[in-house]
């Protein structure tokens, strides 16, 4: 495992910030990190790179227990924090040839140069870092991290401001870096998740309430899949509506008015279930699968 968190716990004096929570993230996953403000996931980022300490528990970074190895975690660890730190009077060139020398990086020009094409830079990278728009002082912020060429990127909020042209971009950006590394993506912006991760997990008041390990696969989350609100005019048998293949009933309210999830279309099912029930169908309507309503059930 990439990272490898057991029992953590972390506490500001009597506060508890984070309580005994565990996961663990493979290479080559891609898991975006939620939360509301002040749930722990910037506190739970900082101690995955070595930055902050901990009360209790165990964080490993490939094989790595941070607390004994601050200096091995810190060389396999890329970290972009929310507030990118840059130096605005610096040139891009210039910026990263500091920070590979800071890294005593082997072949220094040539991997520079790499990095300005790979994060996009090459039109820009003649320009003072504080002359740049946010969204390519996002890309300096990518290329510092990718440097060392870490086995871990921890990216906190890196698409904050950013106009739709730019969160297309550096979207694209972090899925292809994803393809080879582990990423570890904190962000408050639902669409980001299913077009960037492949795994979700959501933490609420220190603690993880939810691990989608197999986002694709998750029928709340499948664009294949339809929510509708169905009413009768009486009520209904349960079991009969479940007889209807692809069904599952999301909610009933006194057998009479059911939300349902379907992954094919179930209308004429609904209509030859109310004819054999004599019954009647008042409504079938629509509903739009919300990440957001998942994420305030699990977390209000």
């Amino acid at each position: 495992m990439s990272v490898s968190i057991r029992s953590l716990t972390k506490k500001y004096g009597s506060q508890i910030v984070l309580n005994d929570i565990s996961l663990e993230i493979g290479s080559g996953e891609v898991v975006g990190f939620l939360g509301p403000n002040g749930a722990g996931k910037t506190t739970t980022m900082r101690i995955v790179c070595g930055s902050v300490p901990y009360n209790s528990g165990s964080v490993r970074v490939c094989d790595y227990e941070v607390c004994d190895n601050p200096l091995k975690i810190k060389s396999v660890i890329g970290y972009l924090p929310e507030q990118n730190p840059l130096y605005p009077d610096m040139y891009v060139r210039e910026y990263l040839k500091f920070v590979a020398n800071i890294f005593n990086i082997k072949n220094k020009s040539q991997t520079v140069e790499n990095l300005i094409d790979t994060v996009g830079l090459r039109t820009e990278c003649n320009k003072r870092i504080g002359q740049l728009s946010k969204g390519f002082r996002q890309r300096v912020g990518l290329a510092q991290v990718l440097i060392s060429n870490p086995k871990v990127l921890i990216l906190d909020e890196p698409t904050t401001g950013l106009d739709p042209n730019q969160l297309d971009e550096i979207r694209s950006l972090i899925r292809e870096l994803g393809k080879d590394r582990t990423v570890i993506l904190s962000t408050h912006i639902m669409q980001e998740i299913k077009q960037i991760c492949n795994r979700v997990l959501i933490i609420n008041k220190g603690e993880i309430v939810a691990d989608f390990a197999d986002l694709k696969n998750m029928k709340d989350f499948d664009t294949n899949s339809q929510l509708v609100e169905i009413e009768f005019v009486k009520s209904i048998s349960v079991d009969k509506l479940l007889k209807i293949n692809n069904l599952e009933i999301k909610e009933n309210i006194d057998n009479r008015i059911f939300k349902i999830l379907s992954t094919t279309d179930v209308r004429g099912d609904l209509f030859d279930l109310a004819v054999e029930t004599n019954n009647k169908l008042l409504t079938i309507n629509k509903l739009e699968n919300s990440m957001e309503d998942i994420f305030r059930n699990l977390t209000k």
